[in-house]
């Protein structure tokens, strides 16, 4: 197993815990974890990277070791949050982009947002979401408010043998030492000696602004750097946004340049459940 560090910065006014692996001088290497996850969730991949990268993943606000909000959270925010990171680690040249669920719906919007501070882009399983009917906007607020007044809570768990377990329960390919490792990097310990999840529960609560899908198209159709779209062929996302074949071909259509990559016998997790295949593609696509 590959050995990280952490770093922690003061990124607009919050604690930012930054994971990194690889020789200081080596080309720099962006992975953005998704919603529920955390920068150590890298680790099989890391491990299986041909390649010398200098590999810098950050916790996003809120998860793994960065500071919470303790309320709610706005998703402009990551994008502010991603082009701080880039100013400090890599202030005069363009960057190489890997987002993966959450992280690829980001650094696909950045990189129509911010064309040229981007050389490459590799989404995975970030589809961006299903488009939104104004109509629902009154009993989204609706919502928001009611959980706003309610507060928000994650389970918890006995130890990280049941934490483990958990997520094994949640994905299937998952090894009992896979499992083990992320149980351990992305825990916390409660007060009373129970673990749960390293993140804050107010990601749980429903955000009330609409997605408009229009808008993240426009920000696809300016990314001008070549594209990498990885999928996975038994991921319930895939198979739900595939099956809407007219819409999904849209989506890819709105890159200028994009390259789709099928991996078989892999779920949404696919950097735990293909890490050799995934790091093929990535030292190809990237180097």
């Amino acid at each position: 197993m590959k050995s990280s560090t952490s770093e922690f910065h003061t990124i607009r006014g919050l604690t930012s815990h930054v994971r990194l692996w690889g020789p200081v001088d080596a080309p720099k290497l962006f992975l953005l974890h998704g919603w529920m996850d955390c920068s150590a969730s890298f680790q099989f991949l890391v491990d299986a990277l041909a390649r010398d990268w200098r590999v810098i993943a950050p916790d996003w606000r809120g998860f793994g070791q960065s500071e919470w909000l303790n309320r709610s959270y706005w998703f402009p925010d990551y994008l502010a949050d991603l082009e701080r990171l880039l100013e400090h680690y890599s202030p005069d040249e363009a960057v190489r982009l890997v987002g993966h669920s959450m992280g690829g719906n980001i650094v696909g919007l950045y990189a129509g947002v911010r064309p040229a501070r981007v050389a490459k882009l590799a989404i995975l399983e970030g589809f961006g979401m299903h488009p939104t009917d104004p109509s629902l906007a009154p009993g989204r607020y609706a919502k928001w408010l009611e959980q706003d007044k309610a507060g928000a809570t994650l389970r918890d768990y006995a130890d990280l043998g049941e934490f483990a377990a958990r997520l094994m329960r949640d994905n299937s390919r998952l090894k009992r030492e896979q499992a083990d490792f992320l149980a351990a990097n992305f825990s916390q310990k409660r007060p009373d000696g129970r673990f749960g999840y390293a993140a804050d529960p107010w990601h749980r609560v429903t955000n009330p602004v609409l997605y408009r899908f229009e808008e993240a198209k426009a920000c696809w159709r300016a990314v001008t750097a070549p594209v990498l779209w990885v999928v996975a062929a038994d991921s319930r996302l895939y198979k739900e946004f595939v099956g809407r074949e007219e819409d999904y071909r849209a989506r890819l259509a709105s890159f200028p340049e994009l390259r789709e990559v099928l991996l078989a016998d892999s779920g949404h997790m696919l950097h735990h459940d293909q890490p050799q295949r995934l790091a093929s593609v990535l030292d190809e696509f990237l180097g």
